[in-house]
C-alpha cells in the first residue's frame, strides 16, 4: 500500500514535567500523519464529509520503544494497510533524527453515512486514495 513521511518538532507544551513527550501525544501526531497521507494523494478529510462520509476510529493499538524531547524532530511513517468498503487500517512509525523507533502503532477506522451507519466508500475514492485506477481491485 501507500506509505507518507510528516516531520514535525516536539512542542513544549507536549512534554510531561521529566521533559519527555506525553504518551498521549503519539496518537494526535499519528492523526496528523493520517491526514497528511490524504492530502499527499490529493484529499483530506473535508472531502470526505462533503460527500457524506466519516472516518472514525474503532481500535487504536500503540507501542512505545523509546523517548521523545523537546525540540526533536520526529518523523512520522504512515501506511495505508487497508482500504476495502467501509474499513481502512493505518499503521505509523515514529522516528527521532537519528532514525531511534520511538513508537510504532495501527489504527482501525469504520467508514460511517450521514445516517451514522457503516458504510462503503465509493469505488472511485477508494482507487483515488490507494492511487490505483477504478476496477483494478483491491
Amino acid at each position: 500500500m501507500i506509505t507518507t513521511a510528516y516531520t514535525l518538532t516536539v512542542r513544549y507544551v507536549e512534554t510531561d514535567a521529566q521533559g519527555i513527550v506525553h504518551h498521549s501525544n503519539h496518537l494526535v501526531w499519528f492523526e496528523e500523519g493520517r491526514s497528511d497521507l490524504l492530502r499527499q494523494q490529493g484529499m483530506n478529510y473535508t472531502d470526505f464529509e462533503k460527500a457524506g462520509f466519516f472516518v472514525v476510529v474503532v481500535e487504536a493499538n500503540l507501542k512505545y520503544k523509546a523517548p521523545a524531547y523537546y525540540e526533536d524532530e520526529v518523523r512520522i511513517e504512515t501506511t495505508l494497510e487497508k482500504a476495502k468498503g467501509k474499513v481502512l487500517e493505518f499503521s505509523y512509525r515514529a522516528l527521532n533524527a537519528a532514525g531511534v523507533l520511538l513508537a510504532e502503532g495501527r489504527t482501525v477506522h469504520v467508514v460511517i453515512g450521514t445516517d451514522r451507519r457503516p458504510t462503503p466508500l465509493p469505488e472511485e475514492i477508494l482507487a483515488r486514495l490507494t492511487g490505483r485506477g477504478a476496477g483494478e481491485g483491491g
